[in-house]
């Protein structure tokens, strides 16, 4: 599958309105749009951050979607956001939780060889997806890659933030040992923890 992510700053003393904004809007937007196939809203309201995921059956679902959506997206969080970043990324490999309106979620990016693109989602899928989903609290997880850039990014989903919190060390060993696996392949360039607000995964069709 495919993912649109939005990575969006803005004054904290704003988030929680621009959360309800997009909890009301989004889903019902996306759900008209063909190939939709799920969406996350996660945030930081400490910081002033909101992060988005948007799930596509297709590449050229995902381009639809953001040709029909784009000016009222930005009509929607411009009274709101500092800056948007947006990326288009692949879902290489994933777990997918349940719809919730709650829960921890854990953001690690990386850079790497593009060469070694292959590779770095092998080490995931055999290694670092098993032993994640051991970890107590578990609900889901994902790597999004840019293969051509060289970029990823692997969100684990916990039941909730304690869940999240308790996790810290368990995960901490997955990634050492991935990494170390992948030394002189990969690097990981940021790490962060975030509230699940809203995941919207519709049920899949017969």
């Amino acid at each position: 599958m495919f993912v649109r992510t939005l990575y969006i700053t803005a004054d904290p003393a704003e988030v929680g309105e621009a959360l309800d904004v997009i909890t009301k809007a989004v889903p019902g937007m996306f759900a008209d749009q063909a190939g939709f196939q799920g969406f996350g809203l996660f945030a930081d309201r400490t910081l002033g951050k909101i992060l988005t995921g948007s799930w596509w059956e297709s590449e050229q679902a995902r381009k639809d979607s953001d040709d029909k959506l784009r000016d009222r997206r930005k009509e929607m969080l411009a009274p709101f956001v500092s800056t948007v970043a947006a990326a288009d990324l692949e879902a290489v490999a994933y777990s997918r939780p349940a719809s919730a309106s709650s829960g921890g979620f854990r953001l690690q990016r990386m850079v790497f060889d593009p060469a070694q693109a292959d590779r770095i989602i092998t080490t995931f899928k055999e290694l670092g997806l098993p032993r994640l989903s051991a970890i107590e609290g578990f609900r889901g997880a994902s790597m999004l890659m840019d293969r051509a850039r060289g970029m990823a990014s692997v969100g684990v989903i916990y039941r909730d933030m304690e869940a999240l919190a308790a996790s810290r060390a368990e995960q901490a060993a997955v990634r050492q040992t991935a990494f170390s696996q992948l030394e002189g392949v990969a690097q990981l360039v940021a790490l962060e923890e975030l509230e699940v607000v809203e995941l919207d995964i519709p049920t899949p069709r017969q």
